[in-house]
């Protein structure tokens, strides 16, 4: 995958070396609250070493600030991606998490070919809902019991899907130098 560059953010693959930063990531208690601890082993496995599973590292002048998670169905009948995404908190409220995801499905549907973004946050978590739902995405339902909480118990998610003929990217992408997803990493600053 090539690097992707939005107006103010780089998206890349993560590396080995980019493990502690990823892991200062999950333990920002914003973030824990909804993806539980995080230890090493726990990131390296399930967000670094998984097939399933391509991590994107979100940098912020030369910081990573984030991460975003693509997977994909590769099956033709039910072909499609998903994606999730943290950002450390102190990065909230500035329209950086819509950057990154917008980079992120910009290169789904154009780069590789998806007519169908998925993305499930927890249903009670209204910052996220209102950050994908700003981007597009539409509720298509609650799913019960979903996921297990940090303290062991369950909650419910609510799954979201955004079609590529529904996908503005001008608001998020731009059409300038320094603003469109697919940048050349070469020129990376």
């Amino acid at each position: 995958m090539t690097v992707l560059q939005g107006r103010r953010l780089w998206l890349r693959p993560a590396r080995d070396d980019d493990l502690d930063g990823i892991v200062d990531v999950l333990s920002d208690p914003t973030v824990e609250r909804w993806w539980g601890r995080a230890d090493r082993a726990h990131a390296r496995l399930d967000l670094l070493e998984d097939p399933a599973i391509e991590t994107l590292a979100v940098e912020l002048e030369g910081e990573l600030i984030g991460i975003v998670l693509l997977s994909e169905e590769l099956d033709p009948d039910y072909r499609h991606a998903s994606l999730d995404i943290s950002l450390k908190s102190a990065h909230h409220g500035r329209g950086l998490g819509r950057e990154a995801l917008a980079l992120a499905i910009e290169h789904l549907i154009r780069d590789r070919g998806h007519h169908r973004v998925t993305i499930d946050p927890a249903a009670e978590n209204e910052v996220a809902i209102r950050c994908y739902t700003g981007l597009g995405f539409q509720p298509v339902g609650i799913m019960r019991r979903y996921e297990r909480t940090p303290e062991g118990g369950w909650r419910d998610g609510l799954l979201m899907d955004l079609l590529a003929d529904e996908w503005d990217p001008k608001p998020w992408i731009g059409t300038g130098p320094g603003s469109s997803a697919g940048a050349n990493p070469s020129t990376r600053p």
